[in-house]
């Protein structure tokens, strides 16, 4: 039989994003959810590895695809050592650094381990795409201000890169060639400047830049340093203010950008303000970024799901147009961008990484 599907395996937290592709073509997908019941008992998200590859094998029998039918195998990428953004194969110093987990516990790290695992049985290859550990910025983004810290890169690399990858093929253009800053707007919102296909730099998504449906990103770090020894709240408590309980949530009680444009479609100033504030927030990001590619921009890309928001775009358009021609691609496919990273390999576009585990991490 021909083996010309690829299989994309995004692993979440409760649940396990599948896919089939053949060539461009999504011929099955599904949103498998685990209850808790079934992981609850797992120590850590490794121990989850058989459970949810039995699971993904269930499913290819339902679909009637055998795994001799699979060229490839992808999944998504983890928490592994700063390495720059391509497809890269699962290879045995990539598995061990998920294993350990050596950037940290995330449901991500199982996307490698679960792509390798169906595809060694067949003798193919396994791929990770762009994963959350994605670091090209320049030494100079680095320098944060205080030699303790260092400004890191972390934002949401395989949508960044998917977006950028559409607008060269829908322009017929190398993205080698051109400059870019992409907004990804999401519960998180990473604004990166991309300088002839590299990040070159980016706003921290979890720490940096402007706040978010539920994260506040930078603040005034005296008031900040205030509240962390005002004896008020644990370390823990602090954390979720800044990611979880931050931004929208903290102001309105919502992270629920439609639940907003409603109260402000029924007169609610304080959410105009609040939600103004936001698309204010990523246009000062984007302008910022700007200064990073010495003005020289082709285009500006809105992203995530939040693009999908007519009310917060047109804001960040009307701020930062003069800038660059403002492109919107709402929303993010993650399984779609998972194939067309294996697909620019097997058609010899792009060149598959090997990763190396020598390289420091950072504290």
């Amino acid at each position: 039989m021909e083996r010309k599907y690829i299989l994309v395996i995004n692993p979440g937290s409760t649940s396990t994003k599948v896919a089939i592709f053949n060539g461009e073509e999504k011929v099955f997908t599904k949103n498998i959810v685990h209850p808790n019941k079934d992981i609850e008992h797992y120590n850590n998200i490794i121990h989850q590895y058989d459970y949810r590859l039995n699971v993904i094998l269930e499913w290819l029998k339902e679909v009637n695809i055998t795994p001799d039918l699979l060229r490839a195998v992808v999944g998504r990428g983890g928490m592994l050592r700063p390495m720059p953004a391509g497809t890269y194969l699962v290879t045995d110093a990539m598995e061990k650094d998920l294993k350990d987990a050596i950037g940290g516990e995330h449901a991500s790290n199982l996307g490698g381990l679960l792509a390798r695992g169906i595809a060694e049985e067949e003798g193919i290859k396994a791929y990770i795409v762009d994963p959350v550990a994605v670091d090209e910025i320049n030494d100079i983004a680095r320098i944060s201000g205080m030699p303790e810290i260092q400004r890191k890169s972390q934002l949401h690399a395989l949508n960044i890169k998917a977006v950028s990858h559409r607008y060269a093929a829908e322009h017929n253009i190398d993205l080698k060639s051109i400059n870019l800053i992409v907004a990804h707007l999401g519960g998180g919102i990473s604004v990166a400047p991309i300088e002839k296909g590299r990040i070159i730099d980016v706003n921290n998504a979890n720490e940096m830049g402007p706040f978010s449906p539920e994260r506040t990103g930078g603040l005034p770090v005296g008031d900040l340093a205030k509240m962390c020894y005002s004896g008020k709240y644990t370390i823990n408590e602090m954390k979720m203010k800044l990611k979880g309980k931050g931004g929208l949530v903290a102001y309105l009680g919502t992270n629920d950008a439609k639940e907003v444009e409603e109260r402000i479609k029924d007169g609610d100033e304080k959410a105009r303000l609040i939600y103004m504030a936001m698309a204010y927030g990523v246009s000062k990001e984007i302008g910022a970024m700007s200064t990073a590619l010495y003005g020289k921009v082709d285009a500006i890309i809105l992203t995530g799901g939040l693009a999908h928001s007519k009310l917060l775009t047109d804001k960040i358009q009307s701020m930062t147009r003069f800038i660059a021609p403002v492109v919107l691609y709402p929303g993010e496919d993650e399984l779609e961008a998972l194939n067309q990273g294996v697909l620019r390999v097997l058609k010899g576009l792009e060149i598959e990484k090997i990763y190396e585990n020598e390289v420091d991490i950072y504290d």
